[in-house]
């Protein structure tokens, strides 16, 4: 017995054209760009990257908290658990983040961010915010391109 075709097997691709292929290389460059000048940018006030990822995640990664879990942290900068804690140790060591044990439930610790974290953070990210505005421009042509050629 013959499977019946799906609807979006029947249509053959539309290939893709040189202003979507044009807008994504404008994309990546523009990500490439942000990525280096990220890394940049927070070597130069003294943090790695990850640091910097790491603090960027415990400030903004979960909307309507300022604090969150090894394991979430983890997740957030794609790391096995332990790399992360690693990271969350140099950082307690650091004077960035401390550990907080939970009201809740007393086996599970929170990280968050010291003054000095939270300072140093949002000097990164005024750093960054130019840079970032420039990289959304390549990246809003190339959702609208992306959509055009939909």
């Amino acid at each position: 017995m013959a499977r019946a075709a799906r609807p979006d097997e029947d249509r053959a691709e539309a290939p893709l054209s040189d202003a979507h292929y044009e807008a994504l290389a404008a994309m990546r460059l523009a990500m490439r760009r942000l990525q280096a000048f990220s890394e940049s940018g927070a070597k130069s006030h003294g943090v790695t990257p990850a640091q910097h990822q790491a603090l960027l995640a415990i400030r903004g990664g979960f909307p309507g908290r300022q604090a969150i879990t090894i394991g979430e942290l983890a997740d957030q900068l794609l790391l096995k658990h332990h790399s992360a804690v690693g990271l969350a140790a140099r950082m307690v060591d650091s004077g960035l983040i401390r550990r907080e044990r939970s009201t809740d439930d007393r086996r599970r610790i929170y990280l968050t961010l010291t003054p000095k974290g939270d300072a140093l953070l949002a000097e990164i990210t005024q750093h960054n915010s130019d840079e970032l505005r420039r990289a959304s421009d390549a990246f809003l042509k190339f959702f609208r391109r992306l959509s055009t050629d939909g």
